[in-house]
């Protein structure tokens, strides 16, 4: 079993636990333990029982779990456990939407016990009226029904991302490997990518071909030929290698990687000046001469553009952009000097503010924003008001201690349905910064959810709405709301707009922080991270801002500790 099945077994294990009233921390656990293990960047087959015990969230029990499952393949625990529940209840919980509480609901008061007849209760109108169950409710079970059965998973960019590195750091082993890269949409950023493309230069692809289809994530060999081959790994995802020859691979790696718009775009381009280009080289269309074919610099400025990144390659006005030689200068990793999101285990994180501050400070960060959750969202253990006053004098006495470092004392505090917030404004004044979010009631019209974040920015202690859209890639569809109004009251407000960098939120996307630029509102970019190593996800937040145009100025994350805290000042 790999990193991915095992993280399902323990979340599955969770979801039964919750329908069966077992120990709330008991859940937690197992959760957690699967969000570490999911986000994993090394192979659990590569570590020993002790090492296992130091990945946050994995303690004796669950290590010993891990170590049965990679030995046997299953886990006797699990497979008991489910035989405790009729089997078709784990089959609904995989609906978006519907959780381990729901699904509960709905085998206790109607008995169903599987998406057939889950349906057939929803399309007779049986389940609007069950308590907290309205017929908004059943319109959204038929459309996540409708979803799972139509449409399949996509695969997350940031497991892409990873399992195609691990790919080319085998492939960059081959002394006759000259170079390796990721293509396609995976290397323009897109959140979610149905394979994989990598592109290698190579004058022996035949030994690039052997060690490729030999790895050992390869569950199947698709297709194996001379210049490119195709395999699924033991997690099903397909990846495809091309080798090219050295010589062309810039051409190759633009014709490789733009999306099929940004090609036609270009390729009309270099009809208009009488060249032709395709993945081997940009060539003058009368004398067949090449002009370019190397290095992808050369190509761009071949068609008499400034080189486009990859992230922006999705024809969205790059190419006019790049012609007037107006691309903006991307925001890049190295810019961020703050994390401003980020959680520790005086709610539901799983290290000190201590342990999480001393991460950051070693990434080079200048401050850090810690935002644990406020007193209504239970499940997280937030902080009431003397809890919250009581890691403000924590915070205080750390920030002593560092000579180059801050810590910001802050608070992510729940937006309720009408608007209000989760603390009085007479505790939100002594905070540095405030973080609002919706984290229930997502069912909310549009008009409705539209007024409870206009007003929840109009409070003059809100800084920063986070996860504006509250979806989560593959499982929660974003809640509705006018964005405009959204986004005309954030520039009125001077409240930003977060990037959340978490690997199944991205939110906002990159088309809707591209509309907050374009507007001038300043986006922040948070992890929301729940341990250190969640710190790494800062990568993947950039990765949307780059495919949102933004540059430094855009970002609040590229201010100063005192730039920060004056920029968000609120008249």
């Amino acid at each position: 079993m790999n990193n991915k099945e095992i993280a399902r077994v323990f979340r599955v294990i969770a979801d039964i636990l919750e329908i069966k009233d077992e120990n709330f921390f008991r859940i937690r656990a197992y959760r957690n333990a699967a969000g570490h293990i999911e986000n994993l960047t090394q192979d659990l087959n590569d570590f020993n029982q002790a090492g296992l015990q130091d990945i946050p969230g994995v303690g004796a029990d669950l290590s010993a779990k891990i170590i049965e499952m990679l030995k046997s393949g299953k886990l006797e625990y699990f497979e008991e456990l489910k035989k405790s529940i009729p089997c078709g209840l784990l089959d609904i919980m995989d609906i978006p939407g519907i959780g381990p509480k729901t699904t509960k609901l709905l085998y206790e008061k109607l008995r169903i016990d599987s998406i057939d007849s889950l349906e057939k209760a929803a399309r007779s109108g049986l389940i609007a009226g069950l308590p907290g169950l309205k017929e908004k409710t059943q319109e959204n079970i038929l459309k996540g029904i409708l979803l799972i059965k139509q449409k399949p998973e996509k695969i997350l960019f940031s497991y892409a991302q990873n399992t195609a590195e691990n790919i080319i750091s085998s492939l960059k082993k081959l002394k006759e490997i000259k170079q390796a890269c990721i293509a396609g949409s995976l290397r323009r950023g897109k959140e979610t990518v149905r394979d994989i493309d990598i592109l290698a230069a190579s004058l022996s692809a035949e030994k690039a071909m052997e060690l490729f289809t030999g790895l050992d994530l390869v569950k199947d060999v698709i297709a194996k030929g001379p210049a490119k081959s195709s395999i699924r790994t033991k997690d099903g995802i397909q990846v495809d290698l091309r080798v090219v020859d050295p010589k062309s691979f810039g051409a190759a790696l633009v014709y490789f990687t733009g999306s099929k718009e940004h090609n036609i775009r270009i390729r009309e381009l270099a009809k208009k000046n009488n060249l032709k280009i395709n993945e081997y080289g940009v060539f003058d269309l009368k004398t067949d001469k090449i002009a370019a074919a190397e290095k992808e610099e050369d190509i761009y400025a071949a068609l008499g553009l400034s080189f486009i990144p990859p992230e922006l390659r999705e024809d969205r006005g790059e190419v006019e952009a790049a012609k007037i030689k107006k691309l903006p200068k991307l925001i890049t990793l190295s810019d961020i000097k703050a994390d401003l999101h980020v959680h520790s285990e005086w709610s539901d994180g799983n290290a000190s503010i201590s342990v999480m501050a001393e991460t950051a400070f070693k990434k080079g960060y200048e401050y850090m924003v810690i935002s644990d959750h406020s007193q209504g969202l239970g499940i997280a253990r937030g902080l009431n008001p003397q809890r919250l006053y009581k890691q403000i004098d924590e915070i205080k006495t750390l920030n002593k201690k560092f000579k180059k470092f801050r810590i910001l004392s802050a608070a992510e505090v729940d937006i309720k349905s009408d608007g209000t917030l989760d603390f009085s404004e007479d505790v939100l004044k002594d905070l540095d910064v405030v973080l609002a979010a919706v984290h229930s009631g997502f069912k909310q019209s549009s008009r409705e959810m539209t007024k409870r974040l206009v007003k929840a920015m109009e409070n003059r202690y809100v800084n920063i709405i986070v996860h504006p859209t509250g979806r989560l890639i593959n499982e929660r569809p974003r809640y509705e709301f006018d964005f405009e109004e959204v986004v005309k009251t954030a520039k009125d407000t001077n409240t930003a707009l977060e990037i959340n960098c978490y690997p199944k939120r991205l939110d906002l996307d990159d088309i809707h922080a591209r509309r907050a630029k374009q507007e001038g509102v300043r986006i922040s970019l948070g992890t929301d991270a729940h341990s250190a190593e969640q710190f790494e996800f800062m990568r993947l937040g950039v990765m949307v801002g780059r495919r949102a145009w933004l540059e430094k100025k855009d970002v609040l994350n590229c201010l100063s500790c005192e730039e920060f805290l004056k920029k968000i000042k609120k008249d």
